[in-house]
């Protein structure tokens, strides 16, 4: 098992072919898939032939970028996943921030620890310059996870989706924090210190 990084309550990992399992049932609760399909389940299938040989082949392209399971650092238990790869393929100067946890780890400020470690982590050794991360509109607990970890809000936009979800209709936002944001030594400074592995 290769650890990528670990925080006070939180391991992160890379996925290995026998993960299926935890990823069939985390994409099968339809409340976590709620603001991604209305809360229909992957098909197991499709997670087990598209969804993990996606994720795996991350690991071939820049280091310390792709998809992370998240491990309970008391427990060992499988929490959800992060996600930290770049925007356009092979370059590593963009990311995208994700998350997908759950829900017996949701509330507890698990989603938010986990996204602050990967930015640090991020702009400190990964030459990352700029973190993006996007959700619907009206999905609030999402969009304030990203804002306490230190994401400003870009702009909001109507995607060309194939089909509709409930609460699409209002859009989905963008938030993004560049390298020179996160180390601005002004009031508005949200760099934190590196936390311990």
């Amino acid at each position: 098992m290769a650890i990528f990084l670990s925080t006070d309550r939180l391991v992160l990992r890379e996925f290995t072919p026998d993960d299926a399992g935890l990823l069939v049932e985390l994409d099968g609760d339809p409340d976590v898939m709620r603001y991604l399909t209305g809360g229909r389940p992957t098909p197991p299938e499709v997670v087990r032939e598209r969804t993990l040989p996606r994720i795996l082949a991350h690991y071939r392209r820049p280091p310390g970028l792709g998809w992370w399971a998240a491990l309970s650092r008391a427990s060992g238990e499988f929490l959800g996943w992060f996600e930290f790869r770049p925007t356009r393929d092979g370059d590593a100067r963009e990311v995208e921030l994700g998350y997908r946890l759950r829900r017996a780890a949701w509330g507890g400020g698990l989603a938010t620890e986990g996204c602050r470690a990967l930015i640090d982590k991020g702009f400190t050794e990964l030459g990352v310059e700029r973190v993006t991360a996007n959700t619907m509109t009206v999905n609030t607990p999402s969009r304030r996870v990203m804002e306490k970890a230190g994401l400003r809000y870009v702009r909001t936009y109507v995607g060309d989706w194939p089909e509709m979800i409930d609460g699409a209709e209002h859009g989905e936002v963008e938030y993004a924090l560049t390298r020179q944001q996160w180390l601005r030594p002004d009031g508005d400074d949200v760099r934190r210190e590196p936390r311990p592995a």
